[in-house]
């Protein structure tokens, strides 16, 4: 593992770019600022570091349109490519006319008469048009969405190698997986290797658990430890170069009462929602695929897009205007679940990352599933 921060690849990056300012062009946006931290490794490539957890918007990078300059909060040149210029870098400051002052001075500013944020907080409300003085502010969020719901090849490249790890993750994890072991330690051998394969940054926080025998999309394990006959679900992620790779799996300790007809449905339900992955599709079908399986719907989102963070679409049981409205579309990678639960059983779960193509969903996750079974 290297301990150089280096920027994305060029190829990546400027592809990536490319999108962004094609949407800018298409939503009217003379000058994008951005706060949202995938959003802002989106268009600089540059890792963004000392970030982690939740914090208030920030103008953190400035996009012009006109010039396609990228100006970036950074106090340290590490990491930014050479495509940013020096010049264009501005420090943190506690004063935030400082930075307001900086942004005045931003070639373009004063001219721009659309200026897009993907967040915004009451304080930079009253800030930025002083900034951008003869603009009217919108949201950039949709414009971002956009660009980042179709992936360019480069960044297709960029998920398999998120994925490989969180596979190899979860693989080391299933070997130590029998009765007397707890959930913890199995999460522990999960991240380990994780980090082994070269990322420390985990993207989902619950990694092993016990299904519940009684109650679906429960914990089935009062002391956190497995026992035999239970069927024991992994869910590895991983946040590698700054995207998200996923993987779910469950498998048996043992012999476990019933999961052979358990996995068949499972299997049963997979088959109809890689059906349902078709370019030009309403995401809404992927919702049917439960419904045509007899199974029902998840409380959480069954697909969303995979990406730097979570990307367009999100399908939910809960929004299914927004799920009728989408449409899949080549380039779109989608972290699909799917679902099965038999009272005194307990659950068969699994995460599979789907490329949308022009001929129809290839899957980029190959772990093999109990009985070795690899989806195909």
């Amino acid at each position: 593992m290297g301990t150089e921060v280096l920027p994305d690849d060029r190829a990546l990056r400027s592809g990536r770019r490319e999108r962004a300012l094609a949407q800018m062009e298409a939503h009217d946006l003379d000058v994008l600022v951005l706060g949202r931290q995938a959003n802002v490794r989106y268009v600089a490539g540059a890792p963004q570091l000392w970030v982690a957890g939740t914090r208030p918007f920030g103008p953190t990078c400035v996009v012009v349109r006109q010039t396609g300059a990228i100006h970036l909060l950074s106090t340290w040149d590490e990491g930014v490519p050479d495509d940013i210029p020096h010049e264009n870098l501005y420090g943190i400051a506690w004063n935030p006319m400082n930075t307001i002052s900086v942004l005045q001075g931003i070639n373009g500013a004063a001219d721009a008469k659309r200026v897009g944020t993907d967040a915004l907080s009451p304080g930079f409300a009253q800030l930025l048009p002083v900034a951008f003085p003869n603009a009217e502010l919108v949201d950039g969020e949709p414009a971002m969405r956009a660009a980042r719901r179709i992936k360019t090849a480069e960044e297709v490249v960029a998920l398999r190698e998120a994925i490989a790890v969180a596979e190899h993750a979860l693989a080391a994890a299933v070997v130590e997986l029998r009765p007397g072991i707890a959930e913890k330690t199995l999460a522990g051998v999960l991240l380990e290797a994780m980090t082994a394969g070269g990322v420390s940054t985990p993207s989902t926080q619950d990694a092993a658990w016990v299904t519940s025998r009684d109650h679906p999309w429960r914990r089935g394990s009062d002391d956190g430890t497995v026992h035999a006959g239970d069927l024991v679900a992994f869910s590895a992620g991983v946040l590698g170069g700054g995207y998200t790779g996923e993987v779910g799996r469950t498998w048996p300790v043992g012999e476990a009462d019933g999961a052979g007809d358990l996995y068949r449905r499972w299997e049963l339900l997979w088959d109809r929602l890689y059906d349902a992955c078709q370019p030009g599709a309403p995401a809404a079908e992927l919702l049917s695929a439960y419904h045509a399986a007899g199974e029902p719907l998840p409380p959480m989102p069954l697909a969303r897009g995979l990406g730097m963070g979570f990307d367009p679409p999100v399908v939910s049981a809960h929004l299914p205007a927004t799920a009728a409205e989408d449409q899949l579309e080549p380039g779109m990678v989608l972290a699909v679940t799917g679902y099965v639960w038999e009272r005194g059983v307990g659950a068969v779960f699994g995460r599979e990352a789907v490329l949308v193509t022009a001929d129809g969903p290839e899957v980029l996750t190959t772990s093999p599933s109990w009985q070795g079974v690899v989806h195909a």
